[in-house]
């Protein structure tokens, strides 16, 4: 993450904790006396080293363009970090941020208990150390040993739909010989090979890649033709603010027969807009849900809409808000009657993050996947079963790190 985008989400955070500072989930007396319980036995360890390193993702396939970016390329290079105690437990995880800013940081951390740091009821005790928040839920798991969804609350995993996030504009590649919408389809078996039963389709080809109207036209062939070929699996689409709110309407014309699982960010969101599209949506009799929040969430802004009931689903970044304020949003959504899917795009290291997220506090609707191979991370432990991700019944985050550090 750039500098000014995790300054830009640290701020997010910050604000959600002000904005969504509910009370949360009443506890039981059993519940209060286990992470009494379990923090106690966090006391016990002391921060002795903090490492840094990187762990490489691999995707299957280039993926190519959405509305607004160029090609995407073939998986990341992810900055992590390894928390290890005076005891020997180690947890590790993406950092939060860039290294310099954590590095910054880190010697706060350096003798102090994991409890005066973390909470297993809360998460990370002091904002300023969110950089450090996903390896410090991977850490607690490992102390206490137990998965981080068992840390939120839940010894059996809530279990939700997983789409696929990596159907991009592939139809314009190579740019000296387009491979057309065949490309789109062959992507989509591989997919559902993987164990997929939900398709997210990119659209919005005319606002930068092609003409207008040739743009529409494909967005529209590519909808209808992986509906008709997965006729038992969901679609999902993402216009990445590519649309005006006339102009998607527009694509929606040409899609009447599709079945819509929800629309992502068709424009850039404004309450008159959404309200605009909301009304043509009832009036044409879909039932689609509204997603949103990815791209430089307005935590205010996005309150309003999601009161004003013209958004069904909040998308912002598991690590742009972090696991902590993650934990302390879920339970104001529900309040509200929002969904949630937190966005993953990038590393499947962070969808990963959100199937312990949603298996610990539920109230997920689908969880974004990025079909990922890498010779650093153990990622075995995850599991496809009709269309769901089930995470690992292992410490922490389950997945072992193979990369010497």
């Amino acid at each position: 993450m750039k500098r000014r985008t995790f300054l830009q989400a640290l701020n997010v955070g910050m604000a959600s904790a002000t904005l969504y500072n509910g009370t949360g989930h009443a506890m039981t007396l059993t519940s209060l006396l286990d992470n009494k319980s379990q923090d106690k036995e966090l006391s016990y360890h002391r921060i002795q080293e903090i490492k840094y390193s990187t762990v490489q993702m691999k995707y299957p396939r280039l993926v190519g363009k959405n509305a607004r970016l160029d090609l995407h390329g073939y998986g990341p290079n992810v900055e992590i970090c390894c928390i290890t105690t005076d005891k020997g437990a180690m947890g590790w995880a993406s950092l939060r941020g860039s290294r310099r800013d954590a590095e910054q940081i880190a010697k706060e951390l350096l003798g102090k208990k994991v409890s005066e740091i973390f909470a297993s009821d809360i998460g990370t005790l002091e904002a300023r150390h969110i950089p450090f928040d996903m390896a410090l839920h991977d850490l607690a798991g490992i102390i206490l040993q137990k998965p981080v969804y068992h840390l939120l609350g839940r010894k059996t995993p809530y279990l939700t739909d997983y789409y696929s996030g990596m159907i991009y504009f592939d139809d314009l590649e190579p740019s000296e010989k387009p491979a057309g919408i065949d490309r789109i389809l062959e992507e989509c078996r591989y997919d559902y090979e993987v164990g997929y039963r939900q398709f997210k389709l990119k659209i919005g080809r005319g606002y930068k890649w092609m003409p207008y109207k040739e743009g529409l036209q494909r967005d529209i062939d590519v909808t209808n033709a992986v509906a008709k070929a997965f006729p038992d699996c969901g679609i999902l689409v993402d216009g990445n603010n590519g649309f005006s709110v006339d102009q998607f309407i527009q694509y929606l014309e040409g899609i009447p027969s599709v079945k819509l699982f929800w629309i992502e960010e068709p424009f850039h969101e404004t309450v008159a807009d959404y309200q605009k599209l909301r009304s043509y949506i009832k009036k044409t009799g879909r039932i689609t849900l509204l997603a949103d929040g990815e791209a430089d969430p307005d935590p205010k802004l996005l309150q309003e809409l999601f009161e004003k009931k013209l958004l069904d689903v909040h998308l912002t970044d598991i690590e742009g808000l972090g696991f902590t304020n993650w934990r302390k949003l879920m339970p104001e959504l529900k309040k509200l009657g929002v969904q949630a899917s937190p966005h993953a795009w990038g590393s499947l290291l962070k969808t990963y993050y959100t199937a312990h997220l949603t298996g610990g506090l539920g109230n997920t609707v689908t969880i974004e996947g990025v079909t990922s191979t890498s010779d650093d991370v153990d990622l075995s432990g995850y599991k496809i079963k009709n269309g769901q991700l089930v995470p690992p019944s292992t410490a922490g985050f389950g997945m072992p790190l193979l990369k010497k550090i």
